[in-house]
């Protein structure tokens, strides 16, 4: 948590007294921080005060906007999302399709981009579209501005358009409008913030049935009483990523650089997962502060034919821990699963080939002696495991 983040967190723990739905003073005092934490992320954000909900995460956002949707819209209304998404939104995805509802997975190319053609037909059979602004795993940006287009051209037959922005926040800039959202999910958590709030927004006038039952909280959207001193502190966290949003994409982007330049040269063999870190035509294609890549198999073949287990990336992520560079082997929500990464699998990797890939992530403390040091970590493990 930044340290600004946390001092406006204790404050207001030390000076909360009162439940931001009553009508007495201390109440009333509750409700103008949650008011101006709404008024702080909607600024931010570019959008209205009451299209904004506050959540207790990211998971829970995307779960609101997708089935909140899905369920105004009766119970024949379906799903269509990409095969690389956050488990919270396949696992929305599962759900739909148990429960008999239409639900359609879109393929991606080798570079985990959505493939358009595909899209074009899962947006005719769906009443909601989701796709993720970047990729929690290999930081593959999707073309929403382009995704945006194919849907107006649908004209009112389009589908709702949610996209999960929790890993885009504050990496590059955040587009609602421009991107034609109708629903958008991200997390304090990822950029500073407290754990344990989320931000839902939504565009104004979508209906949505709220997944839980009780007071009028949120606009009837999320009962319960909000955590007035966390969201405060959220809206604070998420000002700031986006305030510095190009000076964290600009310095970040120059550590993955010099990182996989540096982790090339000493590590013979590691491949980049997603797209190129240089684009030639200065588009920007994926997260600046995110290297993905798959460690060479030290033996060559597959476990059951001479493979190395001790390349597998959970036990790599074990080794590397114990010398001090802690990195991970697929999304924090799924990385205790004994299955490859399924965004690995999605690109068309083995199912070994998947198990050795690791990411590595840049945060806004991180500097070149960081670089140095995790590329030497790095290169001295892989040569004790061959």
């Amino acid at each position: 948590m930044r340290a600004e983040v946390r001092a406006l967190l204790d404050e207001r723990l030390d000076r909360m007294r009162g439940n931001p739905s009553s009508v007495h003073s201390s109440g009333r005092e509750a409700r103008a921080w949650l008011d101006e934490a709404r008024e702080r992320v909607a600024a931010a954000l570019e959008v209205a005060e009451d299209e904004i909900v506050f959540t207790t995460g990211g998971t829970e956002a995307i779960n609101l906007g997708l089935l909140g949707a899905l369920r105004a819209r009766g119970p024949a209304a379906g799903l269509s999302t990409t095969t690389i998404e956050h488990a919270a939104v396949l696992g929305v995805l599962d759900h739909v399709r148990e429960s008999g509802r239409p639900a359609l997975s879109v393929p991606v190319d080798p570079f985990g981009v959505i493939e358009m053609e595909a899209l074009h037909e899962a947006a005719k059979g769906c009443a909601v579209l989701s796709v993720q602004a970047a990729n929690s795993e290999i930081g593959t940006l999707q073309p929403l501005a382009q995704i945006a287009s194919r849907l107006a051209d649908m004209g009112t037959s389009r589908p709702i358009f949610h996209t999960d922005a929790v890993q885009a926040l504050g990496r590059i800039p955040i587009r609602l409008r421009a991107w034609h959202a109708d629903l958008a999910a991200f997390s304090a958590h990822k950029i500073g913030g407290p754990l344990g709030v989320g931000v839902l927004y939504r565009r104004k006038g979508l209906a949505l049935s709220p997944l839980l039952h009780g007071g009028g909280q949120e606009a009837g959207l999320r009962p319960g009483t909000e955590n007035v001193p966390a969201i405060s502190a959220a809206a604070l966290a998420l000002e700031l990523a986006v305030s510095e949003q190009a000076d964290f994409a600009a310095r970040t982007g120059r550590l993955s650089h010099s990182f996989w330049g540096q982790l090339r040269a000493v590590v013979h063999g590691v491949e980049l997962n997603g797209p190129p870190l240089d684009d030639a035509e200065g588009n920007l294609r994926r997260l600046p502060n995110t290297v993905h890549f798959t460690v060479p198999n030290a033996r060559g073949g597959t476990r059951e034919h001479g493979g190395n287990d001790a390349l597998d990336g959970r036990v790599l992520v074990a080794r590397l821990d114990l010398e001090g560079l802690e990195v991970s082997a697929g999304s924090a929500c799924a990385s205790g699963s004994l299955e490859p990464s399924h965004v690995l699998l999605a690109l068309g990797h083995t199912h070994e080939r998947a198990r050795r890939g690791l990411r590595v992530s840049f945060g806004r403390e991180s500097d070149e002696e960081d670089v140095h040091m995790a590329v030497d970590i790095l290169r001295r493990t892989f040569l004790s495991l061959r």
